[in-house]
């Protein structure tokens, strides 16, 4: 009977290793808190560029990794490059930004 609940204790840590091990973040993948968190700073940095009255009528689009906002797509000026950069840095929780975003 000891050993029943020693092994079935024993299971039960190795299971939850297991799915705390899954859910931790590792150099080239989110853990899922880092994932909601990214998915919420990218609708934020969407929502600022929407919100800028000299952005919202470009192709703009929002990608982010750990806190990392790339933006990619097309622009008309060098300007709103620079000020797409400039609005997307705003954004609370960012911490960089590459500009990816290319002027036709």
């Amino acid at each position: 009977m000891v050993k029943r609940h020693r092994m079935l204790g024993f299971l039960i840590c190795i299971g939850l290793i297991a799915v705390f091990l899954g859910c931790a973040s590792t150099p080239t993948r989110e853990g899922t808190g880092e994932y909601i968190d990214d998915s919420a700073i990218t609708t934020k940095v969407k929502a600022a560029i929407f919100n800028d009255p000299s952005l919202k009528v470009f192709q703009i689009n929002v990608e982010t990794f750990k806190g990392e906002v790339q933006l990619s797509g097309f622009v008309d000026s060098a300007q709103s490059v620079k000020k797409a950069g400039e609005v997307a840095r705003g954004v609370n929780g960012v911490k960089s930004v590459k500009n990816n975003l290319i002027v036709k």
